[in-house]
């Protein structure tokens, strides 16, 4: 495989009309009480609550929870990266249910919690979809 120089990958870039590095976003408040909202989160951030310094057996906890997760159950399994292969993933999949995520991060100490709840049909080894006989009935094969 022949190098390319950086000058020329720069010049490929700047040509295109795709440039995401010049996207920008924003969004308008319309709270009217954002700022006093967004101070007692700052405030937490500095351990402070209710103008009281933290004690140190005092923690702030951010959580925050994605209720209705498809679980999407893979088919077929990932095939993984070979020699002069890269990795190889089916994007077939069936439906298994929904899941929630739910995750709490210390915010001063730094370990984060998560967990996954709900019903699905995928497999927690290999992430694919219903029994094998389910599938072979459907065209597929199963994997061992």
């Amino acid at each position: 495989m022949a190098a390319i120089a950086a000058s020329t990958v720069r010049r490929i870039l700047a040509e295109d009309v795709l440039k995401p590095w010049q996207y920008q976003s924003w969004v308008f408040i319309r709270d009217p009480d954002f700022a006093t909202k967004a101070a007692r989160v700052l405030d937490l951030y500095q351990r402070v609550f209710d103008n009281t310094p933290l004690d140190s057996d005092e923690y702030v906890i951010s959580s925050d929870e994605k209720t209705s997760i498809q679980a999407r159950c893979r088919c077929h399994p990932t095939l993984q990266p070979g020699v002069s292969r890269t990795m190889r993933v089916n994007h077939e999949y069936d439906r298994g249910g929904s899941v929630s995520y739910l995750a709490a991060y210390d915010v001063h100490h730094a370990p984060r919690q998560s967990v996954a709840r709900g019903q699905s049909d995928c497999s927690d080894d290999d992430f694919t979809c219903g029994s094998k006989r389910d599938r072979a009935s459907r065209g597929r094969s199963a994997p061992e």
